[in-house]
């Protein structure tokens, strides 16, 4: 299994710590690794090999070897982007229940819940996206799913940057700017994969259609 470690982590650590957050920020970094053993274990327990583990500024992805038909790996993609945010909830639930002091429970439950919460944003390709694009593949091609989330995640990008923006400016919280810059870039990158995506299924349908003839 491969591991990639993404240098922009070091650039956060950095904002986080100059902006007195680098607690919260650890916290946050430790239960999504666990949020991504959850996805890993899921993967596992379907049978689903680990082909690289990417650590990223806010959490942890993990993609596996998929060989199955179609419609059997997208129900079990599903299963898998559902598996991470259910282990923040778990924590959050047993969090509740432990003796510790009350700021370190706070800390935990916070963080757990804006994990979960951050992951089932349906834009991909968080977690909730990934949710969203399989639902979408079950009843269409795979071309068509990959417009529809496409679509989604750029409208859903646009609404959450005006969101950000009040937030930062009754919270004074210029972390949060740095997140939605980063969803930024993941939407950019995404955009670059769907265009070459769509242009080699243009050219594909293209040679398709002079062997017809």
């Amino acid at each position: 299994m491969q591991i990639k470690v993404n240098l922009q982590i070091f650039l956060f650590i950095i904002i986080f710590a100059l902006t007195h957050q680098i607690e919260i920020y650890g916290w946050i970094m430790l239960f999504a690794f666990i949020h991504e053993l959850g996805h890993m274990l899921a993967g596992i327990l379907l049978k689903l090999k680990p082909k690289s583990l990417n650590f990223m500024p806010f959490g942890i992805s993990i993609t596996f070897e998929t060989y199955e038909y179609k419609k059997l790996i997208e129900i079990k993609k599903i299963l898998i982007s559902m598996a991470g945010p259910l282990i923040n909830l778990v924590i959050c639930f047993i969090a509740t229940l432990l003796h510790i002091d009350t700021r370190t429970k706070d800390l935990i439950i916070y963080s757990n819940v804006l994990i979960a919460l951050f992951n089932l944003i349906p834009l991909y390709p968080l977690d909730g996206g990934r949710i969203l694009k399989g639902i979408i593949r079950l009843k269409y091609k795979e071309i068509k799913a990959d417009e529809v989330i496409n679509r989604i995640s750029n409208i859903l990008i646009i609404i959450l940057t005006a969101i950000s923006s009040i937030v930062i400016l009754y919270l004074k919280n210029i972390s949060i700017l740095f997140v939605v810059i980063y969803l930024w870039i993941i939407i950019i990158n995404e955009n670059k994969k769907y265009n070459m995506k769509k242009r080699m299924y243009k050219i594909l349908q293209k040679n398709n259609e002079c062997i017809d003839i």
